[in-house]
């Protein structure tokens, strides 16, 4: 079984950054792809940003490319999601997702490719 925590969400004004954490524990010997995902009140939970296990590859949702940056420790078994230049619409739970991965080079993007799930942690931006 494998086991996620977020942490590092928070209150921030617009225009600023947090960087979020996902402390990962338990089978964690396979090679697996990492994502991040968000869902606001009354809306469906969307892809943010995926990585791969080796870290080369990745890919952002549109509303966030320039802003966010995705990575990963394998040996610290942590991934990170930085944000900057939040935004309210950023405003959201975020949530990581871990998915074994059949190569250290691939990454998904859709949420049903994802077994394992944090419990998220609360981001609100601030106008």
């Amino acid at each position: 079984q494998v086991q996620l925590v977020e942490s590092g969400g928070g209150l921030v004004q617009a225009g600023g950054s947090l960087r979020l954490s996902c402390a990962i524990s338990g089978r964690t010997f396979s090679s697996a792809a990492m994502g991040w995902f968000r869902q606001a009140p009354g809306k469906e939970r969307e892809f943010v940003a995926a990585i791969s296990w080796s870290g080369g590859n990745s890919d952002y949702a549109d509303s966030v490319k320039g802003r966010f940056t995705i990575s990963r420790d394998n040996a610290g078994n942590t991934v990170y999601l930085q944000m900057n230049s939040l935004k309210p619409e950023d405003t959201a739970v975020y949530y990581c997702a871990r998915s074994p991965a059949y190569s250290s080079t691939v990454y998904y993007t859709k949420k049903e490719m994802y077994p394992y799930w944090g419990q998220g942690t609360q981001v609100t931006v601030s106008s």
